[in-house]
């Protein structure tokens, strides 16, 4: 481990080989850090409540927290995190591999995420929200969970694989984004959606079919499923996998 003079690391941490914790950073008791991972500077980990229940946070192996993150205990991150600078997460947050976590964006625990997610910056991702794997949300996307605010009853969002939320659009409690499904910017969705679909507006409606919309780079070709035209940033079996595919 290499770290910062200035930081503060818990003898109780578990940390792993390779790892770089950067200056003012805090590493609390209840953390577990895996080898080859970058801590940025002014980080606090391992922030505890009664939320938590007492349980570790864990990072995955090569993991890369940025400047000013804040993650609370209790919560489970598989390898290749990823975060832009400025990131909340609060307590019972369980994610797969390959998570991306943009700038000043928040998790407000209680959620369930897949593999391979993409958040874009400031997006709020509120309890009991249940993502998926290979999903996109872009930049000032809010997931909501109240029905009727300010209440005890929370209805997490539910988006499914391979979904695409774009900027600015904000998804209802309770409402469930079906696989591969294409939310445009700046809609309000509730509701269940159909698999594979369209849907715009606020209130948001069904515009039709994704394989309807065409990609604009001259070829004419159908824009979604995504997979079929845009692969940087996945692995070699995973793009594989795609190319097998009949969509």
């Amino acid at each position: 481990m290499t770290s910062h003079p200035t930081a503060l690391i818990s003898s109780k941490a578990k940390i792993g080989k390779n790892v770089t914790i950067g200056a003012y950073s805090i590493i609390h008791d209840n953390v577990e850090i895996g080898e080859n991972t970058t801590i940025g500077p002014y980080c606090e980990l391992g922030v505890t409540n009664h939320l938590s229940e007492g349980k570790k946070l864990i990072i995955g192996a090569n993991s890369h927290i940025r400047s000013r993150c804040t993650f609370y205990e209790g919560s489970k991150f598989g390898e290749k995190l990823i975060t832009g600078h400025s990131v909340t997460v609060r307590e019972k947050t369980n994610a797969g591999n390959n998570f991306q976590i943009g700038t000043l964006s928040d998790i407000q625990g209680h959620c369930t995420i897949g593999d391979y997610v993409r958040t874009h910056s400031n997006v709020h991702i509120g309890q009991h929200s249940s993502i998926g794997s290979f999903v996109w949300i872009f930049p000032y996307v809010v997931l909501t969970n109240d029905p009727h605010p300010p209440s005890e009853i929370m209805q997490g969002v539910t988006i499914m694989d391979f979904a695409v939320i774009a900027t600015m659009s904000v998804i209802l409690p309770g409402a469930t984004i079906s696989e591969g499904v294409f939310i445009g910017a700046q809609s309000c969705v509730g509701g269940k959606t159909e698999a594979d679909s369209f849907y715009a507006g606020s209130p948001a409606k069904k515009i039709g079919p994704t394989s309807k919309i065409k990609l604009k780079d001259g070829t004419g070709n159908p824009a979604y499923p995504w997979r079929t035209h845009f692969k940087r940033g996945y692995p070699a079996e995973i793009v594989e996998q795609w190319n097998k595919s009949q969509f």
